[in-house]
């Protein structure tokens, strides 16, 4: 509201899924709301960070603010660009992705601990932001349900690993899927876990 009273419009507020898990790629989010709503915070009522709620909460607030908001995009950051680049370079790539996808074009950005530095818009880097930003809360359930959408697919590809369930985190039952059955294309070698199993280093569950 404060970038809002300064005469910017268009915010747009970012964040990302996935981007501690062992499988499948990172995905980011970017939201726009309406800010000059004055019903805004009653429409959006309940979006707030999603590992705060329920994967029911979350899709049903997905709807809502895809109903709700100005726009909304995502970006991906693939298996392969995670182990080229890093987890973080693939995140910087996911969330420029979902800009470039937006039907309005930003005027600022609003981002949960993480800056994009070769984007020439007004940026503000917020601690916690999914807690304190509601465009920010809206971009994580956004991010969150589209990743744990994709990995429900990827489950009935590699049926073993138990991606309906932890979503491709380093889960016990996960890593022992992994120690079991080996790494699979979707797997992020660059990631130790996976690369100590490569490596022939991970000798025991």
């Amino acid at each position: 509201m404060a970038l809002f009273e300064q005469g910017y419009s268009f915010i747009a507020g970012l964040d990302e899924a996935g981007r501690g898990c062992l499988a499948g790629p990172v995905v980011a989010a970017a939201v726009m709301l309406r800010l000059d709503d004055a019903d805004l915070a009653t429409r959006l009522y309940g979006v707030r960070d999603s590992k705060q709620l329920t994967p029911q909460a979350r899709e049903r607030l997905y709807d809502v603010i895809l109903q709700h908001a100005l726009a909304v995009s995502v970006g991906f950051g693939s298996v392969e660009l995670i182990d080229q680049r890093n987890i973080l370079q693939a995140t910087k790539y996911a969330m420029r992705s979902a800009l470039e996808q937006l039907s309005l074009p930003p005027q600022a950005l609003l981002l949960d601990a993480i800056l994009l530095y070769d984007i020439s818009l007004p940026q503000r880097s917020l601690i916690k932001g999914d807690v304190r930003c509601l465009s920010i809360a809206a971009a994580s359930i956004i991010a969150k349900v589209t990743r744990d959408r994709l990995m429900l697919q990827l489950h009935e590809q590699y049926p073993h690993y138990g991606f309906d369930q932890h979503k491709g985190y380093g889960t016990p039952a996960h890593l022992a899927a992994l120690y079991k059955y080996g790494v699979t294309p979707i797997h992020r070698q660059s990631f130790a876990p996976v690369r100590e199993l490569l490596f022939g280093l991970f000798t025991q569950f």
